[in-house]
């Protein structure tokens, strides 16, 4: 027990701000419903809320400090409006670093790792009654029993059904902060989703830290891997389309090849990080694939659906990564050709092998080789929606966009696409894709029969 100076007031608004993966959108998104489930309203936009969860990522360099940063800006805001906030740190860098926060920041009331966030509404009675509380456990899946239904969402919503990780590449914390791999029951992942689509949602994305290491028994018993899993979903009605990350090459099988073929459902967009595109730096990762394995991997998904959008990630600058070295990650850009990528420098974590390696690269060759980088994935992501024009495909909208009339939505590959039409959200837009720029582009809304 940590008491503190005095019982506070129970809060009447939250705000909840997220950080990283979609897989912390996703607890976010329900870390709000359980607030929700407490008579606790959202804070109106610009307004100081009464209760801020700031929901935590282990991946951003220097996490740890820039949750204090946050923190010490939450402090500074509260006092030069005459209020005190309560504030909950949540996420990966609330597991790693849970006593610590205690200790270093005092205007913190609760501190939850990524697998107890379900007992927040408990958590949040000690704040108010004056205890400083944390609760950084790792039961197995406990949590998705105990968060409330999902009630009205938007046309696209986030399905957790694996988490964790048992892979241990050398620079990620990821098994530390998550845990090891464990998968939701089949029959759970099923009727969420059949509840999702019953509250407005059109497309799901399936999440898991290696969501195709996803595994379960279905209604009648029989083994299932994600595909088996993708292709139950494919069933429900009203579900338009369905999508999934992240994947890791190792967990990659054949059944999951066929569905991309066979499952109409199932978007034609596939995010497969590489991480390097050299063999010694891949083994020094603990990747499990080498570039060769990875490239045939690609070519079989090709195979199966030729209109595939590959999405990738890299890091530059793992120790003792060579100029030479390097350059087979440019070449294997060069083999892909990514429609979508996501790049970094690489950043020591504390307790993982990696932070302790020889030859830690100098931050300016960092720099310079992501700016090659990225330039080449760029161009990439350039010529794959200049490609895509004249296409016909049908767009999901998602929001308005800026002027009168218009709105935004994502084609089947994932790309932002804006259209001029009559449609509302959630409205599956038929469109020719007619103009590409680097990031979006611009669709026209084809007359329906």
């Amino acid at each position: 027990m940590k008491p503190t100076s005095a019982p506070r007031n129970t809060p009447r608004t939250y705000r909840v701000k997220s950080f990283g993966c979609q897989m912390n959108v996703y607890d976010g998104e329900r870390m709000a419903e359980l607030l929700a489930e407490q008579g606790i309203a959202p804070a109106p936009e610009g307004e100081e809320a009464d209760l801020v969860v700031l929901n935590t990522c282990h991946i951003r360099e220097k996490a740890a400090e820039k949750v204090y940063s946050d923190i010490g800006r939450l402090v500074k805001a509260g006092k030069a409006a005459g209020r005190e906030p309560m504030i909950a740190v949540a996420g990966c860098v609330a597991q790693a670093e849970g006593e610590e926060i205690m200790a270093r920041a005092p205007a913190v009331s609760m501190v939850v790792g990524p697998q107890a966030y379900h007992r927040l509404p408990e958590m949040l009675g000690r704040a108010v009654a004056g205890e400083r509380a944390t609760d950084t456990e790792m039961p197995p899946i406990a949590k998705f029993d105990a968060l409330p239904a999902r009630r009205k969402i938007g046309p696209t919503a986030f399905l957790t059904v694996q988490e964790g990780c048992d892979k241990f590449c050398t620079y990620c914390v990821v098994p530390y902060t998550r845990g090891a791999e464990i998968s939701r029951p089949f029959k759970d992942l099923v009727a969420e989703a059949q509840k999702l689509v019953e509250a407005g949602a059109k497309e799901i994305t399936l999440l898991g830290q290696n969501v195709n290491a996803w595994s379960g028994e279905d209604d009648k018993g029989g083994a299932q891997g994600l595909a088996g899993l993708i292709r139950a979903l494919a069933a429900i009605d009203g579900l338009a389309r369905i999508r999934y990350t992240t994947s890791h090459p190792a967990d990659m099988d054949d059944a999951m090849i066929a569905a991309h073929g066979e499952v109409d459902k199932l978007m034609p967009y596939l995010h497969l990080p590489v991480q390097s595109g050299n063999d010694r730096v891949l083994k020094a990762m603990n990747r499990s694939h080498t570039a060769e394995s990875y490239l045939r991997l690609l070519e079989r998904f090709r195979e199966a659906r030729p209109d595939i959008a590959l999405s990738g990630d890299f890091i530059v600058g793992f120790p003792g990564e060579t100029e030479a070295e390097f350059e087979d990650t440019l070449q294997i850009v060069d083999d892909v050709r990514y429609a979508q990528a996501f790049s970094f420098k690489y950043s020591p974590r504390p307790g993982t092998p990696a932070a302790s390696m020889d030859g830690q690269i100098a931050r300016e060759v960092m720099d310079e080789r992501l700016q090659r980088l990225q330039a080449a994935l760029n161009r990439d992501q350039l010529a794959f929606n200049e490609a895509s024009v004249g296409k016909t495909c049908e767009v999901l909208v998602e929001r308005r966009g800026k002027h009168e009339g218009q709105w935004l939505g994502k084609s089947p590959w994932l790309q932002s696409v804006f259209i001029e039409s009559q449609a509302g959200i959630g409205d599956i837009v038929p469109v020719t894709l007619a103009e590409a720029g680097p990031n979006s582009l611009k669709g026209i809304a084809l007359a329906q029969g």
